[in-house]
Order: C-alpha cells, then structure tokens, then sequence
C-alpha cells in the first residue's frame, strides 16, 4: 500500500477516534504527498524526510525561543511522520555501506567524500538521514 493511502486510511481512524490533534498533523502529511504526487516527484520517502527534517529543525527553534509548547507539537508531527519512513539503518549496517562505498571509489582523504556520497546515498535509500550518512563518512575518511 503506498505511504499516501496508509496516512489517509490513519486520518480516518484519527477521526473516528475524535483525536484531532494527530488528524490534523496527518491531514497536513497527506496535503504534502498529494502535492508531490501532483507535480509529478512522486518520490514519497523523501518527501517524508523532508517534512520530518522541518518538524525536528523547528522544535529546535521553538525551544531556543522558549516556546516549549509549540515545541512540543513539532515534535508530536516529527514522530508521526517518522511512523511511515522505513526502518533506519543500524549504525553496523550503515558502517558496512561506508566502508563498502569507500572501497569502491578508491577515496582515501576527505576531500573525495562526495564521490563516496554519491556512490551511498542511493543504496542508503531514506533509511538514514543524510547529516548521519555524512558523519560516518567523514569518520571513516579521518577527518
């Protein structure tokens, strides 16, 4: 089942359980994938992503202003939104796709990570955030 009928089947079942605040946070996640799908992206995985990066930068940015309710409710939508991305990487397995990535592009130093980045990000898949993905090659490249 794609990701944008599972979140409008669970906006039905948030209805009918009178739980406002998670069918308003999921009605907001299927506008965003309706208007992916509409303009033709179609790639709902990243679209979760990104939606789940705003939430998280946000409640970052509400506590920092000491506006911890608001806070809190970024975060209520981050942890919706995390519900329906697929099951992240261990730290081992994202660790075997560096090392493997590395071996393929020959990278030795720091200043060829982006090879390595391109050769990973695509078998990484949106099972682990690029700023997570990227601190692991920087690691393993020694910087």
């Amino acid at each position: 089942m794609p990701v944008l009928e599972q979140v409008q089947d669970d906006v039905k079942t948030a209805m009918k359980a009178r739980d406002r605040e998670r069918a308003s946070a999921l009605r907001l996640i299927v506008d965003v994938l309706q208007q992916d799908a509409k303009f033709g992206k179609g790639d709902e995985v990243a679209v979760l992503q990104r939606e789940r990066k705003k939430r998280i930068e946000a409640a970052e940015a509400y506590e920092q202003a000491g506006r911890a309710e608001q806070a809190a409710a970024e975060r209520f939508e981050a942890e919706l939104i995390e519900a329906y991305l697929p099951q992240q990487l261990s730290d081992g397995d994202l660790a075997e796709l560096v090392d493997a990535a590395i071996a393929e592009t020959g990278a030795s130093e720091q200043k060829q990570m982006g090879q390595v980045m391109s050769a990973l990000m695509p078998k990484v898949g949106g099972q682990a955030d690029g700023k997570r993905v990227s601190a692991a090659v920087r690691q393993k490249l020694g910087a």
